[in-house]
């Protein structure tokens, strides 16, 4: 039997700092002080191809050995090519290799340990390599502050690799769930074919709270956002938990989507679970977006937070609406 393990995660940051006021209110409720800004002929695909580097470098997975590309991003280099086939050429790796993109943001790294599981599992891959990149700072109107304090670009890179011993580590089971109607909440309206790019689209107004955007900016309605995330993640969970026939004392470990310090405590408080088996790693990055789970997982395992042979539930949740539960076994290098 063919089992399926997370091997090694590396990721990458931009140069680039931007800080928030430590003094602001806002910053103090949010718990994010820096966050990493691509300049501005720094894409997503760069990010991504820099993590991947630093993991062929820093493990011992050697890039002859991929055969399988997947790249999580909503910040794609253009409509046509995809992205992930420039990645591959970038990164040399043998024209045998699959390629593709999952558009996803913050459920996306849950969604694409379950693809490569699939691959690895039904005997279609032996080593995949999933990419999660974003920039959503070149969404982002700087005079709207409702997500300028919040996201910074990343990048990280996982390999997924084949064993035969279960006692290598272990992926899933998941559960996944989605919501279109909330899809207006944690938007870019303008750019894509349903509403092209055009001179209206960069005419800026000023909402309610003093917030100034134009539609080829990213928008999102905060109190929404957070509405969604405390109804509909307890109840995920709790599926993935019935599912399995588990509670949460099975788990040694929780990384969820690292949105905000705000959301977080409170998704932690009404869920009962210990704090010291709770994941914040953010206040140097800021919402990363697909990759904040990577990142924080790859963290505490080098902080000694997680151990090899803990089981560790992810739970990633936001734009789409889009949420994804599951539970890895780890045994990285």
């Amino acid at each position: 039997m063919i089992n399926s393990y997370i091997r090694a995660i590396e990721y990458y940051f931009p140069n680039n700092k931007e800080y928030n006021d430590p003094e602001d209110r806002m910053t103090k409720k949010i718990g994010i002080e820096v966050k990493n800004i691509a300049s501005a002929d720094e894409f997503a695909s760069d990010l991504a191809v820099a993590a991947a580097t630093k993991l062929f470098a820093s493990s011992n997975v050697d890039p002859t050995e991929i055969d399988f590309i997947i790249y999580c991003t909503q910040s794609p280099d253009y409509y046509l090519p995809t992205t992930a086939c420039l990645i591959q050429d970038r990164l040399g790796l043998s024209t045998t290799c699959g390629a593709l993109d999952i558009n996803l943001g913050c459920s996306g790294y849950v969604y694409g340990l379950s693809l490569a599981k699939g691959l690895i599992e039904s005997g279609s891959a032996q080593n995949v390599l999933f990419l999660t990149s974003d920039t959503y700072s070149k969404y982002i109107n700087p005079k709207d502050r409702s997500v300028k304090l919040l996201f910074g670009d990343a990048a990280s890179a996982t390999i997924i690799s084949a064993s035969k011993n279960p006692q290598n580590g272990q992926i899933g089971p998941f559960t996944f769930g989605t919501d279109g109607k909330g899809a207006n909440n944690l938007i870019v309206y303008g750019g894509g074919l349903r509403e092209r790019i055009t001179s209206e689209s960069s005419i800026e107004e000023e909402d309610e709270f003093g917030n100034i955007r134009s539609r080829s900016n990213l928008y999102m309605n905060g109190s929404e956002i957070f509405n969604f995330a405390m109804k509909q993640v307890p109840n995920a969970v709790n599926g993935l938990l019935k599912k399995t026939n588990e509670t949460i004392e099975d788990f040694d470990y929780f990384v969820f989507h690292q949105a905000n310090q705000y959301m977080l405590e409170s998704l932690r408080r009404k869920m009962k679970i210990p704090n010291d088996k709770f994941s914040i790693e953010f206040s140097d990055c800021g919402n990363t977006v697909s990759s904040s789970i990577p990142i924080a997982l790859i963290r505490d395992y080098k902080s000694g937070k997680i151990k090899n042979g803990d089981k560790v539930l992810l739970v990633g949740f936001g734009v789409g609406y889009s949420w994804g539960v599951g539970s890895v076994v780890l045994n990285m290098q």
